[in-house]
């Protein structure tokens, strides 16, 4: 249990950083001061809420209300699905889920970012010379799974994070040694970026590449042992090894510093150099940081700081929180608070109760029932739609949808479940908000990678079959139709005997699209199968179904589409209008791609001689060929 005085805070403040083995926890009970810290490992747990749920069981009842997590993946949405592990999560569902006010999810080396301005002396260690200059970029880079980079820009008082992917550069030698490596990579990687070499599993193949460099046999060494080899000097090549990835690193470096014009310094972090110690300042690190050719007198002048604070990532995490806590309460928030700012000593005593209760909790009121509402105001039901009304409001579901208009600039991308203690109005909002907010998801979410290469499988098909069954066999006599204008050769099945005899009778040079919710379930079962019969026969499978689904492990394509619904309280509605709304982009796209194909064969024709009977001859490619 918690006993340490809040201080200025009025409530403890979580903070996580989530990597793919651990997920460290801490509570910031006031400015700079952590308590109760604690490292689970990710395997323990099924999912992204039972690990927070687990860190604050061993808390008690101590009433977080505000949380920051740091997570090894980039973050561009609601919607977060870790790279290197298992997990996915609404970030606006997690936040009601675990009853906080605030959560804010920011990547890892974003968070770690925001702390460089606020380390102390003894937070870092500098290597080499250079003098920092105030109020400049700073750069900031650290190896340890994989290469993190990013940076920080001075603006307006504060600090602007930069979220990159600047460990995915392409790698460059600087000298035969290293030319020697990147050959040796070569033969197990088209493309050799930063990340390939300066992260754990680079070192190991550096170490690698340096034994077959002697032709000496690879021996199975993990990067820890390596580097402990290193440190004690007990084994030649394992020093050659780290020495090679110190100075590589310092090339990174200094790219960074240049590309970055990292006046303020460039940090390092992660998981490897922090812990290498006097080692890495003894090591070509700095040595190549400086060789820049012309430009070696402007990376002098930089300086480089080894990042030695083990809390520096949950420095950042809650300047990145307090940021967030600062911009919602410091503005009025939204256009509907300001009105009933304005109308409250306008209002009854009760219906004032509701407008302090708002004001308050703004945020918590979106996702309560009018039940947890006239409970939290102490007044009837009633009550709550008679504020509403006096705000020009139609019920409680319109004044929700203005109120999140105003919090957040956009509809939220939020899940509204449908009661049985909602009127006509408040239910069919709630059904039109939900499908909205869902295809808003799906708009900011979709992999344009996965959405070109199915429509390439569909329209270089020589057949293309759709399956689904329940209300996803609606989906599939959709697509039918919509193909079959296109003039494909198609057919649907959502009977699963019928499935099964189709999927045996495809070729190779067919497509089979496997249309699924991906709720496990007899259904899944039944296209599980029918995946493996279509990929033994030589058929594509394309698969349109969650995240979470065992037809993603089947196919050669999967179009993830992760959504919210309750699909045993409710018709799955959603997944259906989505499923549908892929399928028009396929159909969209092939049409096009199609289009384009014919205008060029057609310019191909007028382009060709004539034969002795003023025809035309040609030999043409179709959109169907492979």
């Amino acid at each position: 249990m918690l006993t340490t005085q809040i201080g200025p805070f009025d409530s403890p403040r979580l903070l996580a950083d989530i990597g793919s083995h651990f997920a460290r926890f801490t509570l910031e009970v006031a400015p700079g001061q952590f308590e109760q810290a604690a490292s689970l490992r990710c395997a323990d747990h099924e999912d992204f809420y039972s690990v927070v749920s687990s860190y604050l069981a061993m808390l008690g009842d101590i009433g977080v209300r505000h949380c920051a997590i740091a997570i090894a993946n980039p973050v561009g949405g609601d919607l977060v699905r870790m790279t290197n592990y298992h997990w996915s999560f609404s970030i606006e569902q997690m936040r009601d889920r675990l009853s906080f006010d605030t959560l804010v999810v920011a990547n890892d080396f974003t968070a770690l970012a925001m702390a460089l301005p606020r380390l102390k002396p003894k937070q870092r260690r500098q290597v080499g010379g250079g003098q920092a200059q105030a109020r400049s970029v700073m750069g900031l880079i650290g190896a340890g799974t994989g290469l993190g980079v990013s940076g920080l820009i001075p603006a307006d008082g504060g600090w602007i994070a930069l979220g990159t992917e600047g460990g995915h550069a392409s790698f460059a030698p600087r000298n035969e040694l290293e030319l020697d490596i990147l050959r040796h990579v070569w033969r197990e990687q088209t493309h050799v970026s930063f990340e390939r070499l300066l992260s754990g599993p680079g070192i190991e193949l550096i170490h690698r590449a340096l034994l077959h460099r002697e032709g000496r046999t690879s021996q199975a060494m993990g990067a820890p042992e390596i580097t402990k080899r290193a440190i004690e000097r007990s084994d030649r090549v394992c020093m050659q090894a780290l020495d090679c990835f110190c100075a590589m690193l310092g090339t990174a470096a200094s790219n960074l510093a240049v590309s970055q014009g990292a006046f303020g310094g460039i940090y390092i972090g992660g998981g490897i150099v922090p812990r290498l110690g006097s080692y890495f300042d003894q090591s070509p690190f700095r040595e190549r940081f400086e060789d820049k050719g012309r430009f070696s007198d402007y990376c002098k002048n930089i300086p480089t700081y080894v990042i030695t604070s083990e809390h520096a990532t949950f420095v950042g995490a809650s300047a990145v929180l307090a940021s967030q806590i600062r911009s919602r309460e410091g503005a009025s928030g939204s256009a509907i608070l300001d009105q009933i700012r304005r109308a409250r000593d306008t209002l009854t005593p009760a219906e004032r109760r509701v407008a302090d209760h708002v004001l308050a909790r703004p945020r918590s009121v979106l996702n309560d029932p009018i039940v947890e509402i006239s409970r939290a105001a102490d007044v009837s039901q009633p009550t709550v739609i008679r504020f509403c009304r006096s705000l020009g409001c139609e019920g409680l579901s319109d004044f929700k949808l203005r109120l999140a208009s105003g919090l957040t600039g956009t509809i939220p991308i939020t899940h509204a479940q449908v009661t049985g203690t909602d009127n006509t109005l408040e239910m069919g909002v709630k059904v039109l908000g939900n499908t909205a907010s869902a295809i808003l998801q799906v708009r900011d979410h979709l992999n344009r990678e996965s959405i070109d290469q199915a429509i390439e499988y569909l329209a270089c098909a020589e057949r293309v079959e759709f399956y689904g069954i329940g209300q996803s066999g609606v989906v599939a006599d959709d697509a039918h139709l919509k193909f079959l204008h296109l003039g494909l050769p198609c057919n649907a099945y959502a009977d699963p005997g019928r499935q099964q005899l189709a999927a045996h009778a495809l070729q190779a040079g067919a497509v089979a699209v496997l249309i699924s919710s991906g709720t496990p379930g007899a259904d899944v079962n039944e296209l599980v199968n029918i995946a493996d019969s279509a990929r033994e026969r030589g058929a594509t499978v394309i698969a349109i179904t969650s995240s979470q689904s065992a037809l993603v492990r089947k196919s050669n394509l999967a179009i993830v589409i992760d959504h919210a619904e309750h699909a045993i309280e409710q018709v799955p509605m959603i997944s259906r209008i989505l499923h549908l709304l892929v399928i028009d982009i396929l159909a969209v796209g092939v049409s096009l791609q199609r289009q384009a194909q014919l205008e060029i064969n057609t310019q191909g024709a007028e382009n060709l001689p004539n034969d002795k009977s003023g025809a035309r001859t040609a030999s043409f490619k179709t959109s169907h060929s492979r």
